[in-house]
C-alpha cells in the first residue's frame, strides 16, 4: 500500500479534496451514497490524489461513503477523518478496510480559544493525545495525517512542540488549517515557512495547508502557503463548504498552471475534467455556481465589451490567460435537435463524459430528449447535461413526479392537478390552490405526500440563453434541523419546480436516517 506522500517529486503539489466531507458541512448540501460515489469517480479520473470521503464515526452514512468510496477507488489515496480517539480511529480503520490506498486523517484543536472552551483540557494533554492517537493510527496505516484545527490561531510554539511531537509519532502529513479564515496570506505564509525552519524533523513529512473563505482569501493563503513549502493544498470543487467555503479546487490548480513561471510547481490534475466535476457538485448539491465565479462561471470566458471582443477577434491570448478547452469547455462538434437519433444521442453522451450508462439510463435521457426537442429548436450541450444530472440518481427515490397541470394567470385561481408515484404506487391525482402557480404545486404535493418540511429557498435558473431555455430549479427544505436541497431541470419552470421540491424530500427522507456530526473538523 503506497501513500501519496512516498517517494515524491518534491514540486508536484498533491491535491486533497474534501467535497465528500467537508464540503458536504455546508447547510442544506446533503449528499446520498450513490451521489458521493458519483463525485468520487470523478474526482479519481480527474486526478485528485486524495480524496477524503467522510468522517466515520459522525453516522452511519458517512460511514458507509467512506467504505464504499474505499471500494470502488484504486488510483487515489481514499481518506477518513477521525478526532485524536481511539473510538474514532477504530471507526474509520473499520470503514477503510477496502481501500487499496488508505490515510485516516485525524485532528485536534491547538488554539487557546478552542483547548479552553471546547475541549477543556490543556496544552499537556492536547500534545499527549496527539501523541498517542498518531500512534494508535499507525497501527493501520503507513499514511497518517495529522491536522492542527485553529491552527492560525495557536501560539507558535506550542504549535511547533505538536506538530514535532506528530511526526516522531509517525504521522506523515501535517495539516496546518486556517479553520476560521482568519488568516492573510502573507502571515499564513510565515507561520509555515516558522514551523519548517523550527520543528527539527519537518523535513519527515508533508505539510499541508486547509483554508477556509470567510474574509475571501481561502485560494490566496492557499498559494501563499506553496510559496512557503507546503505540498499539500485541501480543497472542494466549487469552493463548496460550510460558512463562506473552502479554497476552491478548480482555482488552485489552474493558478498553478497558468502561473507556472513564478511558482515552479505542478499537480497531477487532468484539468479538462474540472467543468464536468464543477457541474456534476453543483446538480448533485443544488448549489448553483455564481456566474462571475473564476474558471468555471458562466461568464468565465464570456467577453461583451466591444473593446475586449476587437481583442479576442484579433488574439485570443489578449483577454483570456488560459483556454476554455483547458477546463473542459469544449466547442460542440455534434448539434443536436429533433431529428437527432439514438446513435447520435449516444455520441454526443460520450462526448459529455456520460459513457458509462446502461440500455435503461439511456432510454429515459433519450425519451426526455426527444421531448424537449420537441419543444426547443436548439439543444444545447448545457441542455443535455441537465437532463442527464436530473436524471440521474433518481432511479432508488421512493417519490416520483408523474405528471403536472397547472391553471395560472392574473385571474385565477390559481391551481395546480399533480401525480405522483409513492414507493412504487402510483397515488390519485391531487388538486390545489394557491397564491400563484409556484405555491399551488408546492401545496399539491404537501397533499400528495404530507409532510411536515418548511421551504426555506426557491431560486430559478436558465440552463441556456433564450426564452425556451430549460429552467433548473433549486429548492431548498427544513425539517426538525436538517436541511436539504432539492434540483429539478425542465423546460416547463413549473414541472422544474415540482421536480426540485420531489428531489429535496427524497434527500429529507434520507437524511432522517442520518446523526448530525459530532464535531467540527479542520
Amino acid at each position: 500500500m503506497t501513500s501519496a506522500t512516498a517517494s515524491r517529486d518534491p514540486n508536484r503539489v498533491i491535491i486533497f479534496d474534501t467535497t465528500l466531507r467537508d464540503g458536504e458541512q455546508a447547510p442544506g448540501c446533503s449528499m446520498n451514497l450513490e451521489e458521493k460515489l458519483r463525485i468520487a469517480g470523478v474526482l479519481e479520473e480527474m486526478g485528485v490524489d486524495v480524496i477524503e470521503a467522510g468522517f466515520p464515526i459522525a453516522s452511519n452514512g458517512d460511514f458507509e461513503a467512506v467504505r464504499e468510496v474505499g471500494r470502488v477507488v484504486k488510483t487515489s489515496v481514499v481518506a477518513a477523518l477521525a478526532r485524536t480517539a481511539r473510538a474514532d480511529i477504530d471507526r474509520a480503520a473499520e470503514a477503510l478496510q477496502f481501500a487499496e490506498r488508505r490515510r485516516i486523517h485525524t485532528f485536534i484543536s491547538t488554539s487557546p480559544v478552542h483547548m479552553q472552551h471546547m475541549l477543556k483540557m490543556t496544552e499537556a494533554e492536547v500534545l499527549q493525545r496527539t501523541v498517542d492517537y498518531v500512534t494508535y493510527a499507525r497501527n493501520f496505516t503507513d499514511d497518517v495525517e495529522w491536522s492542527a484545527q485553529d491552527a492560525s490561531r495557536s501560539d507558535i510554539d506550542f504549535l511547533c512542540r505538536c506538530v514535532e511531537a506528530a511526526i516522531t509519532a509517525g504521522a506523515t502529513t501535517i495539516n496546518i488549517p486556517d479553520t476560521v479564515g482568519y488568516a492573510l496570506p502573507h502571515e499564513y505564509a510565515t507561520l509555515f515557512r516558522t514551523l519548517i525552519e523550527r520543528v527539527p524533523n519537518s523535513d519527515k513529512a508533508v505539510f499541508s495547508a486547509h483554508c477556509h473563505n470567510d474574509l475571501g482569501l481561502a485560494v490566496a493563503n492557499s498559494l501563499a502557503a506553496i510559496g512557503a513549502g507546503v505540498r499539500q493544498i485541501e480543497c472542494t470543487v466549487n469552493g463548496l463548504g460550510e460558512r463562506a467555503g473552502n479554497a476552491s479546487m478548480e482555482e488552485v490548480v489552474m493558478a498553478i498552471r497558468t502561473r507556472h513561471d513564478l511558482m515552479k510547481v505542478h499537480t497531477g490534475i487532468r484539468t479538462e475534467h474540472i467543468t464536468r466535476a464543477s457541474r456534476l457538485v453543483s446538480t448533485i448539491t443544488g448549489f448553483q455556481v455564481q456566474p462571475n465565479k473564476a474558471i468555471v462561471g458562466a461568464n468565465a470566458f464570456a467577453h461583451e465589451s466591444g473593446i475586449h471582443q476587437d481583442g479576442m477577434l484579433k488574439h485570443a491570448e489578449t483577454y483570456e490567460i488560459m483556454t476554455p478547452e483547458s477546463v473542459g469547455l469544449n466547442r460542440s462538434s455534434l448539434v443536436m435537435g429533433k431529428h437527432s437519433g439514438r446513435a447520435a444521442f449516444r455520441a454526443k453522451l460520450k462526448e459529455l463524459g456520460y459513457d458509462d450508462l446502461g440500455e435503461n439510463a439511456v432510454n429515459d435521457a433519450f425519451s426526455r430528449f426527444k421531448d424537449l426537442a420537441d419543444r426547443k429548436k436548439e439543444i444545447f450541450d448545457e441542455d443535455v447535461i441537465a437532463i442527464m444530472d436530473d436524471e440521474a440518481g433518481r432511479k432508488n427515490d421512493a417519490i416520483r413526479f408523474l405528471a403536472l397541470h397547472v391553471v395560472a394567470g392574473s385571474r385565477g385561481p390559481q391551481h395546480a392537478v399533480l401525480e405522483l408515484e409513492v414507493q412504487g404506487k402510483a397515488i390519485a391525482p391531487v388538486v390545489a390552490f394557491g397564491n400563484g402557480p409556484v405555491d399551488a404545486v408546492f401545496n399539491a404535493i404537501k397533499l400528495a405526500f404530507p409532510h411536515e418540511a418548511r421551504l426555506q429557498l426557491y431560486q430559478v435558473h436558465a440552463v441556456t440563453a433564450g426564452t425556451d431555455a430549460q429552467a433548473e430549479v433549486t429548492v431548498r427544505l427544513e425539517e426538525s434541523g436538517k436541511t436539504v436541497n432539492g434540483q429539478g431541470a425542465d423546460a416547463d419552470t413549473l414541472v422544474a419546480s415540482a421536480r426540485a421540491y420531489v428531489h429535496a424530500l427524497n434527500k429529507l427522507m434520507t437524511k432522517r436516517q442520518k446523526t448530525a456530526p459530532v464535531a467540527l473538523s479542520a
